[in-house]
């Protein structure tokens, strides 16, 4: 039976869908704005680097504001605070000062309402949509769908034209993407959170993590991406110089070569319902897990452009099934007042292995060439893939979600 959402999900949709846009040119023209400026594939992994960095450093403190915070307003709010700051990129781009250390400062801070953005995001989905699980699967492939479009499919190669214009021009567009963005955010319903004021920030933040790591499923769904994000920041930080001088691709063969990832990730993020239903959600996760270690494999050995680009979108097809279905299991069993702090942590452990990923394969492609970041993120996702099946298998999450739906049914 197809599970309806409700009305307001389309306008929630809809802002996702323009900002991702607006992502992917900015995807694909930041590492083109950085060669530029500097060749050095560890210079140009410090761009990474730095959007990376606020998820260790603030992360935990963000969740515990989104949970005190309206989660709606906390969402536009950092829109239009991103928006502002590639407002700023443009001015220095266009004055001639926008080297790699202002560069790296504007990344961070991008990263940092990136961070808000996203745990509210998350925490407000379970408020809009209740606690059922199909319900969230569905809503977040669908979210999955549009991010893959537009940061892989859409935005890249108009990233690419817009550069060949003017190196600024992709800038300017994402910082009206999010604009347009937190105008439909405005429009959904308020989402006041529990209050947690009385309460110490760090103390807050604490409980949020505490939760993730004694929950042996949840612990599990972070760890996965956390190596995945290991391995795929070692690779994407230098993917703009493995195009050029591994595959001989120009700029406008850059940009098509990352839409390949959206073309799977399209159909991985719509795959992920059946894909559950066939293996049970425990199943999926370790499929497609394997799925993406084997993918950047094949793009590590690929000799020629057009099968990298192939390995590409089976790489976006087993990572957009993982994002629909892991989240999905989280949001469902999570308590309401702790959604925001679990968010972030789980992110946290996520996103913390990135920036040193991205390091070590800006290092690794410097000392052993440009494809040896993506043989060596292959070993790692494999390792990880045996590691964490046991913690998210269909028995452990079949009971969890049990106990949650006992949790959340009325008494009497």
């Amino acid at each position: 039976m197809s599970v309806k959402l409700p009305r307001a999900f389309s306008r929630l949709w809809a802002a996702s869908a323009v900002s991702t846009v607006g992502d992917g040119v900015l995807f694909a023209a930041a590492p083109l704005l950085a060669v530029g400026i500097s060749g050095d594939p560890m210079v140009v992994s410090l761009v990474t680097f730095a959007v990376m960095l606020p998820w260790p450093l603030c992360g935990l403190f963000c969740g515990a504001l989104v949970d005190r915070w309206d989660r709606r307003r906390t969402m536009w709010i950092a829109d239009l605070a991103r928006a502002a700051l590639l407002g700023i990129a443009v001015v220095a781009g266009v004055s001639g000062v926008l080297g790699i250390p202002v560069l790296m400062v504007l990344a961070f801070l991008l990263g940092l309402g990136q961070v808000f953005f996203d745990t509210a995001a998350q925490a407000y989905l379970p408020t809009l949509l209740g606690r059922d699980q199909p319900s969230l699967r569905r809503a977040n492939a669908w979210l999955r769908g549009a991010q893959t479009a537009g940061e892989g499919f859409v935005g890249p190669p108009a990233g690419s034209a817009l550069f060949a214009l003017g190196r600024m021009v992709p800038f300017a567009v994402d910082a009206v993407s999010f604009v347009l963005s937190a105008v439909l955010i405005r429009t959904l319903p308020a989402a006041p959170a529990d209050d947690e004021t009385r309460r110490p920030l760090w103390t807050a933040a604490r409980e949020g993590a505490r939760y993730l790591v004694r929950d042996r499923i949840l612990l599990g769904l972070a760890l996965r991406p956390a190596v995945g994000n290991f391995a795929f920041a070692g690779a994407g930080a230098v993917m703009v110089l493995y195009a050029r001088d591994a595959l001989q691709l120009d700029a406008t063969g850059y940009g098509v070569l990352l839409t390949t990832e959206a073309v799977g990730g399209l159909l991985g993020a719509f795959l992920a319902g059946p894909l559950e239903r066939l293996l049970g959600t425990g199943g999926a996760l370790t499929a497609t897990a394997a799925i993406e270690a084997s993918a950047v494999l094949g793009m590590g050995l690929a000799p020629n452009a057009v099968l990298a680009g192939v390995a590409y979108a089976v790489c976006g097809c087993g990572m957009a099934a993982t994002m629909v279905l892991g989240p999905s299991v989280r949001q469902a069993i999570v308590p309401e007042r702790l959604m925001g702090r679990v968010a972030a942590a789980t992110r946290l452990v996520a996103v913390s292995a990135g920036p040193v990923g991205a390091l070590f394969g800006g290092w690794l492609a410097s000392n052993a060439g440009v494809r040896a970041p993506y043989v060596a993120g292959a070993a790692v996702l494999a390792t990880m893939t045996i590691v964490t099946a046991s913690m998210t298998s269909n028995r452990r999450i079949e009971a969890a979600l049990a106990a949650a739906r006992s949790a959340e049914a009325p008494v009497g």
